[in-house]
Parts: C-alpha cells; structure tokens; sequence
C-alpha cells in the first residue's frame, strides 16, 4: 500500500487492481443484456396505465390536488423503480449466471405481450407516427440508468468481472458506456436535425461546460485521492474532455449531414490503418513519457474513434428521426422498424468479421471493431424499442418522463453519490446482501431526487 495514512481512499491500490487486466465477456453475452434491458422496459409499459402528466399539470391548482398529485406521482415513480431498475439490478448482480435464461423468458413475454395486442382487445389500436421519437428517449434513458447502476456496481465483488471494462481487447459490458453515450448525443444532435453549424467562437464556448466539468473531475478525484485506472483514458484525460472534443471538432469541420457518414468511415479506416502500422503497440505500452500527450495517449488517439462514430451516428439519427421526406421515417413505423433490424444485425456481422480478421474490439484504442460494436449493440436497443408499437399500454413512464427532461443532471448525480459511497464504504469487502441494499438505495436515492426535480418543473441546463 503506497496511500498515506490519513488517505481518504486506503484502499485506492486494491480498488484500481480489481478493475485492471480484465478481457470483458463473449458477445453473445453481450446481445443477450442488450436484449434484457429494452424489454424490461418496454413490459413495464404494458402494466396497466401509469402516466401522471394530467396529475402533475394540476399541482399547482391547490394544496389538496397539489398533495394528492404529489402522492399519485410518487406512486407510479415507485413502481416504476420496482419493475424497471430493480430487475437490472439483479440481472447485474445475483443473476447474472442465469442470464441466458432470464433473456430467453423475457423474449417469451415480450411475443406473448405482442400476440395479445394483436388478436385481443388492442387489435384495433393505431399507429402513432411520432411515437419513434418517443422510442429515441425510452433508449436515450436505458443508457443512462444502465450507466448509474454500473458505475457503482463494479466496485462491489457482487458485480462480475467480465462486465467491467477491458484492459487493452476484448468485448467488456462497461466498455460500451462511453460510446454509448457518443451514438446517443449523435442522433439528436443539431448536425443530425440539420441546424446550421456554428462559428469555431461559439462551439468552444458550447463545449466550455464539458471542458469544465472534466477539470472538475479531475481536481475532485486528485483531491480525494480517488482510485484512477491510468489505462482507460490516460492520466489526466476522463470522458468529459472527450465529449468536448467531439463537439469542437463536429462544429468547427463543418460538412453537411448528407456526408458525415462517409466522412466519419474515412476517419475510422484511416485510424484503423494508423493502428495495424504501429499505433496500436504504443497505446497499449505501458511507457509513458513526461509530455501531455504521451501522459494521456488513450484519451487524445481515441478521439478519432469516437469523432468518426459520432459523425456516423449523425447520419443515422436524420435518417431515422429528422428526416421527414422520408416515408420510412414518418409514415411507416412498421418499416423503420425493419430497417433498424436489419442495420443492427449487419453491423452485428461486420463486428465478428472485423474482430477476427481485421483487429480484435479494443474500447481502450477506440478501434474499428469497437465501434462498428458500439453500433450494433445500440441500433439493437433502439429496434426492441420500436416494437413498442405492436404491444398494448403506454409508450413510456414517469420514471423515463423524468430522467429525459434531466440526462445530464441524472449522470452528473450518480458520478458524486458514485463517489461518496466509495469514500464512504469499503465495497471490496461488502457481501453480497450489504451490496445488493447499497445499489437498491443508490438508485432510489438518484431516481428519487431527479423524480422531484421533474415533478417541481426544474431542468439542470448547462449550457
């Protein structure tokens, strides 16, 4: 142990080797989570009615409907938490040896719920055209709960191992979260909807809250003596400054949303080239020089991953969202459905070939493999979600309604409670039900205070 004494983090050293040298999981694994948590979600949605909009709307009349909405709110937003996040929470944890299992049964309700609509009483209703929309946030939310129960989670012994992140390749259920949330930003960004670029001025003050938020970052965990894996982004780089990136270099290059995907390809295969002629053997040494670059190689060489990903995922969200000449769009859910089917299960087969003939998945280097993976996985998601429209009930809930109106805030949240219960609570030596209690009352905690927020009308805007 090299912490001082009077360290807040003791057990930094045992806490950053029980993250190191791991190889992710299969990635059939992989598809069957990604099948898990949509469909969770979406059988939430056929369980009775559970929107409180028209309750909400009224809080304000007086202080009895006021009380009363309040209590119904939380009602839904309890239930909600019950059937949506405690099950991925179990399905992360002390279910995880029975995945296959769970996903196959929930697969067979999903059918079950699908064939009720359509020979029940549900038969007879229509098709919502701008209901895909509405599938973009139920997806845009999945990410985000699955990321605040993984962060914590993986600091507890309960979590396995090949869900973590990967050291230099392998396929690693953590290692799709920050590309996850790249696709995500992606497809509802301003380049995805058309909106004029902006000047380079006024891009680096857009992105200047990120910039900020990574110093924050930055600072805070050297302060606390925070446990760092050095091999993720580097020694001073972390996720926020690669969001900012992103965002600078996507408006500064100004190319017409048309083009972006081919431009984004050229990226990727020109970085994949750069990488099978030597790259790859200097991000994943182990050496490091005294200069910012090589102290920060992953974070800084990875961001032409993530910038080509990012300029794909634009393509793909105004094709799919905002392009509205577009019949497959607007007018058939039905057929965007397809489409999204068959785009996911060919990026699914571009990700096997790639990964045994090209180069293996590396999250750490940001490759080909892990991008074409990132898409897969994510389109896959987004298609279980459009099937909302062939099952009875509600397109969302409460619980969806208000991590939406607060992504940001919600990620920004579960980072400090993340931390807090680390400094707090030795969690490589928590058993199993100490764990289990501490995740259940994180994410109560973190839905609960974002469900106020909501309720009260209050949006956390940073720019």
């Amino acid at each position: 142990m090299d912490s001082l004494p009077n360290t807040f983090n003791p057990n930094k050293r045992l806490k950053e080797e029980f993250v190191s040298n791991l190889s992710g999981s299969s990635m059939m694994e992989i598809a069957a989570l990604t099948t898990i948590i949509p469909i969770l979600i979406l059988l939430r949605h056929s369980v009775g009615s559970h929107r409180a909009v028209d309750v909400v709307s009224k809080k304000n009349d007086d202080a009895v409907v006021g009380s009363k909405g309040w209590a119904a709110y939380m009602a839904s937003m309890s239930l909600d938490f019950l059937l949506i996040i405690v099950p991925i929470i179990l399905v992360y944890t002390v279910l995880a040896e029975w995945m296959y299992i769970w996903a196959t049964l929930l697969i067979l309700l999903l059918l079950f719920s699908i064939a009720a609509k359509r020979f029940g009483s549900y038969s007879t209703l229509k098709e919502d055209p701008f209901s895909i929309r509405q599938t973009f946030s139920s997806y845009r939310v999945a990410t985000m709960i699955i990321t605040c129960v993984c962060i914590l989670a993986v600091d507890f012994t309960i979590f396995p191992r090949r869900y973590a992140k990967t050291e230099t390749y392998g396929t690693g259920w953590m290692d799709l979260g920050v590309g996850s949330f790249v696709i995500a930003n992606s497809l509802v960004s301003r380049q995805a909807r058309n909106i004029s670029s902006r000047s380079w001025k006024t891009a680096i003050q857009s992105a200047s809250p990120l910039i900020i938020l990574g110093f924050a970052r930055l600072l805070s965990t050297t302060g606390v003596d925070y446990q760092l894996h050095v091999a993720e982004y580097g020694v001073h780089w972390n996720f926020f400054f690669t969001l900012a990136a992103i965002s600078i270099l996507t408006s500064i290059i100004n190319i017409p949303t048309q083009y972006s995907g081919i431009l984004g390809s050229l990226i990727l295969v020109g970085y994949q080239v750069c990488l099978m002629h030597g790259l790859n053997s200097y991000l994943l040494s182990n050496e490091r020089g005294t200069d910012i670059i090589s102290q920060n190689k992953e974070g800084f060489f990875s961001i032409f991953g993530y910038w080509g990903m990012y300029l794909v995922g634009v393509q793909l969200g105004n094709f799919l969202l905002f392009n509205y000449h577009s019949s497959a769009t607007m007018g058939s859910n039905k057929w965007a459905t397809i489409r999204v089917w068959i785009l996911s299960l060919l990026l699914w087969l571009l990700t096997v070939i790639i990964d045994r003939h090209v180069e293996r998945v590396s999250r750490r280097m940001c490759n080909l493999a892990y991008v074409t993976l990132v898409l897969a996985v994510n389109l896959q998601v987004l298609a279980i979600f459009l099937l909302s429209d062939f099952l009875p009930g509600s397109k969302t809930s409460v619980l969806e309604e208000a991590y939406n109106r607060n992504l940001l805030g919600t990620f920004l949240l579960a980072n400090l409670l993340t931390g807090l219960v680390n400094l707090m609570v030795e969690t490589l030596f928590a058993s199993a039900v100490k764990a289990l209690f501490i995740l259940i009352a994180y994410t109560f905690s973190t839905t609960f205070i974002i469900g106020l927020l909501d309720y009260c009308g209050i949006r956390l805007k940073f720019w």
